[in-house]
């Protein structure tokens, strides 16, 4: 299912620096997160869907790579904060 733009909104206001807030690697990690653990849900129930498992798979690469970001470039002190939020594992 796609994300509505209510949800989407939230979630920028939620871990954007403010509320209209759509680039900043915060924000960017907090929606692929959330897509991420809808479409994991998905493929708990059809585990041969691998067009979407491809698309996961894409997902965490990209997560992956802002969270690289965001650790080493970006700050160090507001990554570990997010990654408490998400309750993400690095």
């Amino acid at each position: 299912m796609a994300m509505t733009q209510e949800k989407k909104k939230a979630l920028f206001s939620q871990y954007g620096r403010h509320a209209k807030d759509t680039g900043s690697p915060e924000s960017q990690i907090a929606v692929l997160t959330d897509r991420i653990n809808e479409l994991t849900a998905h493929l708990k129930l059809h585990p041969k869907d691998f067009a979407t498992r491809r698309g996961l798979m894409k997902m965490v690469g990209r997560r992956r790579r802002l969270q690289a970001y965001f650790r080493n470039a970006a700050a160090p002190e507001r990554y570990k904060e997010l990654i408490q939020k998400l309750n993400l594992r690095k």
